[in-house]
């Protein structure tokens, strides 16, 4: 039985280069904000222009004007939120039939409110990607377009990481480089191997 892990962390704790060390062994990932964007060109496109008009450019969603037309905006994002996750949860549920159907032992999730919207309840264990808050924000205020007002907003929308921790099964630290990070997939991976998925109690803190 495929063991699913979920892959999770705020902004700018280096979730994507962590997943792309699990790929980069073999391990089969699905990826939540790539989700999105295909989505955005696809399915998705129609129902935001009719919730957002005039956030569709040549059929394709701008994500710059989707985010101006949600950002510090609650009820917008639910209405957002509404219209994207379930199309995610759907690509996501496929992707893990997928993987128990070609006998995969491992299969990962990469979601970034994994947490936030109670999807841990759909993994048999959960990895939190992690760095300290001063790493943290001078990595995302050194992104284009990016500042503090933005940063401060979107963290206002994500489970705090001191509370991700102490909710995770493993943790990557991403402060310490990419070798480091590389040992620490390594051990999960061995700490994972050979576990049975689904309902797997996994209680481990391979964060060496």
């Amino acid at each position: 039985m495929t063991f699913v892990l979920g892959l999770t962390g705020s902004i700018g704790m280096g979730k994507s280069t962590t997943a792309g060390l699990f790929v980069q062994r073999g391990v089969p990932l699905h990826d939540a904000d790539a989700a999105v964007h295909r989505l955005h060109r696809g399915r998705a496109a129609a129902p935001i222009e009719e919730a957002f008009p005039g956030t569709l450019v040549d059929g394709v969603v701008d994500r710059a004007k989707l985010g101006a037309a949600v950002l510090g905006k609650p009820e917008a994002l639910k209405r957002l939120e509404a219209i994207i996750h379930p199309l995610v949860r759907e690509e996501e549920e496929s992707f893990v039939v997928r993987c128990r159907r070609e006998g995969a032992a491992l299969a990962v999730i990469d979601v970034p409110l994994l947490l936030e919207t109670g999807g841990e309840v759909r993994c048999d264990a959960v990895l939190v990607v992690t760095a300290p808050a001063e790493v943290q924000r001078e990595r995302v205020l050194a992104r284009p377009g990016m500042n503090a007002e933005k940063l401060d907003a979107i963290l206002s929308r994500q489970m705090p990481d001191a509370e991700k921790r102490r909710r995770a099964h493993f943790l990557v630290d991403t402060s310490r480089g990419l070798v480091a990070a590389e040992r620490q997939v390594g051990s999960i991976l061995m700490a994972l191997a050979g576990r049975p998925g689904r309902g797997a109690a996994v209680r481990s803190s391979s964060d060496a």
